[in-house]
């Protein structure tokens, strides 16, 4: 049987003596693990560094904290949605009685003493609760170096689920030239910059959401029947901000010239030909116009 893989990351469960727990709030807006969630202090083994001289490291690092006889206490497993395993953690615990409000925390929000009936009604990492739970049930056992650990495995937490949003966008093209927007130089999207005719899907259809947004914004008509989807990019402005996935449809005909309908977002509307866009063009619209161009669907933006 092959040996199980060694973990790669350490945590500590830091125990007040009236059975409260130290919890760490992750920061929140972030492409980090647990991110906006209530966790344990830890992180990465530098090279060559033992795990026990690691939690040491990142408690001191993290919160100026030093504590003495650190055991551990579990691995816990995180898995995919299939079982396959992602990464293990080293779970240590320990005790401490201090005030955490006068530690200097260089990571996260705030560390704070939480009493175990508040856990259920927290955003906590999936992660610190089995382990807070496997120390609860097991009264507290810790185990010397080289002793076999209990085996927490935690389905589909190496990242946070994170919503996308779905813009929806309208590609007119006549005699050549294509349809954009010069966007109001106070907008808080892409301010000064031309674009496509667009808007953020509500509760509704993607082609209801374009046919709404063209008739609010420029005063054309445009019928579902006479519209397809022509690209799509699938778009990450920066590190940590909400993933947008972008629809681009063309419509075939429709009915009306642009009008300037909501001036405090769009203050002229122009034709341009496809192979001279006008500066600045938003990155992504430059990107759609020219996978149309060349027949392609599908384009990938920021997330390298």
């Amino acid at each position: 049987m092959t040996a199980p893989a060694a973990p790669m990351t350490v945590m500590a469960l830091l125990v007040r003596p009236d059975g409260r727990y130290l919890l760490h709030l992750r920061d929140a807006n972030k492409n980090i693990c647990s991110a906006g969630q209530w966790s344990l202090p830890g992180g990465h083994p530098e090279p060559g560094e033992s795990l026990d001289d690691a939690i040491a490291r990142e408690l001191l690092e993290e919160a100026g904290l030093r504590i003495p006889n650190l055991a551990p206490l579990a691995i816990v497993q995180n898995t995919h949605a299939d079982d396959r395993p992602t990464s293990r953690i080293l779970v240590y615990v320990g005790t401490w009685n201090g005030d955490p409000a006068l530690l200097p925390l260089t990571e996260g929000i705030m560390l704070r003493w939480t009493d175990p009936e508040q856990i259920p009604y927290l955003t906590m990492d999936p992660k610190t609760t089995a382990v807070i739970h496997q120390y609860q049930a097991h009264s507290g056992a810790r185990h010397n170096a080289g002793e076999q650990l209990p085996v927490l495995r935690v389905r589909g937490t190496g990242s946070k689920t994170v919503p996308n949003v779905i813009g929806v966008h309208l590609y007119l093209e006549r005699e050549g030239e294509i349809l954009l927007g010069l966007r109001h130089p106070d907008s808080a999207y892409a301010p000064g910059e031309h674009h496509f005719l667009a808007g953020h899907c509500e509760r509704e259809s993607a082609v209801a959401c374009l046919i709404r947004e063209a008739t609010e914004e420029a005063g054309l008509v445009i019928k579902a029947e006479d519209v397809d989807l022509v690209h799509t990019v699938h778009l990450l402005d920066a590190p940590g901000t909400q993933p947008r996935l972008q629809l681009v449809f063309r419509a075939r005909q429709w009915q009306g010239e642009p009008q300037v309908l909501e001036p405090d977002r769009c203050v002229k509307w122009g034709w341009w030909p496809a192979d001279a866009l006008p500066e600045p063009t938003v990155a992504y619209t430059r990107a759609a116009i020219d996978g149309i161009r060349h027949g392609r669907h599908y384009t990938e933006l920021g997330w390298t």
